[in-house]
């Protein structure tokens, strides 16, 4: 009996240290849960009084009847063995290898950091798209002219390119498409703005050292709008909020109430072009959106198959590839018409 009476002892100390122990090592896995929402037209507090997420200086705002919530995920970087089994229990919650948030190769500050630049890029971005709707075209401006080439006595700094050959130009990245579609040595039609008045001007492009054809210009963007533009919104990172930025933006500036009343929320980056990416964190998203009241869920097209795996009841998921695609859908929602749904 007392050799039974200390091996259940023996037994009992041996299992309060492994329960100490699950309380206190770590293990090498993340938790991802349903992170605050966020309502673009709102403050960043959420509450009367406080900072506007969007805010505009020298032109007149409106205030919508609904909501347009971003929303985020948020992550526990560091759990002990109690913990990720709690996060594996919990069905809202995920619990992943570390690798997949942080790699071996970069610190939890570095992504961080990246994380932050990736969140002010998606500002940017949205920024631009927006304006773009608003009316508020991007310019591509000569910034400098390469002697040797082409474009020397014909181009001049300040220029502003509309168009080659008739193809409208809208970024650098456009110039560049259209100037190497064809060979070296033919001869353009570039259509700019010079002192306020349209010309055409024909260059013959010249090979440059890579080979690829060359008018001899480098170029900038601008895009003019007669008020400040800032958005303002702390302790968030990475570049899933893009797409609701865009239609904060455009909502706060256009008479039109986007919204129709309801709480739309939703997800996705976005590019200078328009188009939507897909984001991570999808099923903890559509529970936050949820939580939130809302009544749809602006899904990228490329997460549509992972957010209909993981539904919210009563929550619609509309399918998303562009910004186009999401004004299209909120216009369908105000006139009490079905939207382009995500589907198997």
């Amino acid at each position: 009996m007392r050799r039974r009476g200390l091996t259940v002892l023996f037994g009992a100390l041996l299992l309060l240290v492994l329960a100490w122990q699950a309380t206190v090592v770590q293990v090498p896995y993340v938790e991802m849960g349903p992170g605050p929402t966020y309502d673009t037209l709102g403050t960043d507090t959420g509450k009367p009084g406080g900072r506007p997420i969007i805010s505009v200086e020298g032109a007149e705002v409106t205030k919508s009847k609904g909501q347009l919530r971003m929303t985020t995920v948020s992550v526990q970087p560091e759990l002990t063995l109690f913990d990720a089994m709690l996060g594996w229990w919990q069905s809202d919650h995920a619990v992943v290898p570390r690798e997949l948030i942080y790699p071996p190769d970069r610190s939890q500050q570095q992504v961080d950091e990246d994380n932050a630049r990736d969140f002010q890029q998606s500002q940017t971005s949205a920024e631009t798209v927006a304006l773009r709707k608003l009316g508020y075209p991007v310019l591509v401006t000569v910034g400098e002219v390469s002697a040797g080439f082409p474009a020397e006595g014909k181009l001049q700094k300040d220029d502003v390119i509309k168009a080659v050959d008739g193809t409208a130009v809208d970024s650098p990245d456009k110039l560049t498409e259209l100037v190497r579609a064809k060979p070296a040595g033919t001869a353009r039609q570039v259509e700019i703005v010079r002192s306020g008045q349209t010309q055409t001007v024909e260059i013959a492009t010249k090979a440059g050292d890579d080979g690829n054809p060359r008018l001899g210009v480098q170029v900038t963007t601008t895009q003019p709008h007669p008020f400040k533009l800032s958005i303002q919104l702390d302790k968030i990172g990475g570049p899933s909020a893009g797409l609701m930025f865009t239609l904060g933006i455009i909502d706060t500036i256009e008479p039109e109430d986007l919204t129709g009343g309801m709480i739309i929320a939703g997800t996705g980056t976005i590019d200078d072009a328009g188009n939507v990416g897909p984001i991570g964190g999808i099923p903890q998203k559509l529970v936050a959106a949820k939580a939130a009241g809302a009544k749809v869920f602006l899904t990228p097209a490329s997460n549509c198959a992972e957010a209909m795996a993981n539904p919210q009841p009563g929550l619609p998921l509309i399918k998303v590839n562009n910004v186009d695609d999401a004004l299209a859908a909120l216009d369908a929602l105000r006139a009490g018409r079905t939207p382009t749904l995500c589907s198997r």
